[in-house]
C-alpha cells in the first residue's frame, strides 16, 4: 500500500488531544496543502483561520458547551458530556474553514477540509472534523468571536478541523462495503 493510502487508512477522529502544540512548520505545511485543494472553476470559496491561542480555544469551548446546555433538546449536550464534556476536545489548534456561501462552496470547503485532515495525518498529527465547532459563533459572543478571529466580510463558518497529538490512539472506523454498489459492463 502506498503512503497516501496508508495515511487515509490510519486516520481516525481524535477526541482526546494532548497539550502538545502544533509547530509553525506543521501549520504552514497543512495550510499550503489545504489551499492546494481543488474547487469548482478554481473559485476557492473559502477562508481558513488557524487558531492556536489555547486560552481563546478553552473559552470558546466553554461558551459552546454552555450554549448546548441551555438548549431545550439536551441530546447534543448529553452526547458531548459522554465524550468528556468538551466541544473541541482540548485541541491545541483549530483550522476554522469559512465559506463565502456561493452555491458549490460547501462541497469545495469539504474538499479543503479533507485535504487538511490528510495533510495533518501525514505529518503524524491527529484530527477531528467538527461541524459543531461553529456553535459558539451563534451565541451571545458570536459577533465578538467573529471580530476577534477577523472573519472576512461575507464569510460564515463551514466546518472546523481540530489538529494536534492524541493522548491515546484509536482504530479507524470499520469500512462498510454495504455502502457501495458496483455497476459493471
Amino acid at each position: 500500500m502506498n503512503e497516501t493510502l496508508k495515511t487515509i487508512a490510519q486516520r481516525y477522529s481524535c477526541r482526546d488531544f494532548a497539550d502538545t502544540p502544533v509547530t509553525d512548520e506543521q501549520v504552514e505545511t497543512i495550510v499550503k496543502a489545504g489551499l492546494a485543494a481543488p474547487s469548482g472553476n478554481n473559485s476557492q470559496p473559502w477562508h481558513i483561520i488557524i487558531i492556536r491561542d489555547k486560552a481563546f480555544l478553552d473559552g470558546y469551548d466553554v461558551e459552546g458547551m454552555s450554549i448546548l446546555a441551555a438548549m431545550e433538546d439536551k441530546t447534543m449536550y448529553e452526547r458531548m458530556m459522554g465524550r468528556g464534556g468538551k466541544l473541541i476536545y482540548n485541541t491545541p489548534c483549530m483550522a476554522m474553514i469559512l465559506s463565502n456561501g456561493a452555491p458549490p462552496a460547501m462541497l469545495d470547503c469539504g474538499i479543503l477540509c479533507q485535504t487538511v485532515v490528510l495533510a495533518a495525518q501525514s505529518l503524524g498529527l491527529n484530527t477531528c472534523v467538527v461541524g459543531m465547532g461553529g456553535i459558539p459563533l451563534k451565541g451571545a459572543k458570536g459577533k465578538e468571536y467573529k471580530e476577534r478571529l477577523k472573519f472576512p466580510e461575507g464569510y460564515d463558518y463551514a466546518i472546523g478541523v481540530l489538529i494536534g497529538t492524541g493522548n491515546s490512539g484509536k482504530e479507524p472506523h470499520e469500512l462498510d462495503m454495504a455502502k457501495v454498489t458496483y455497476i459493471n459492463s
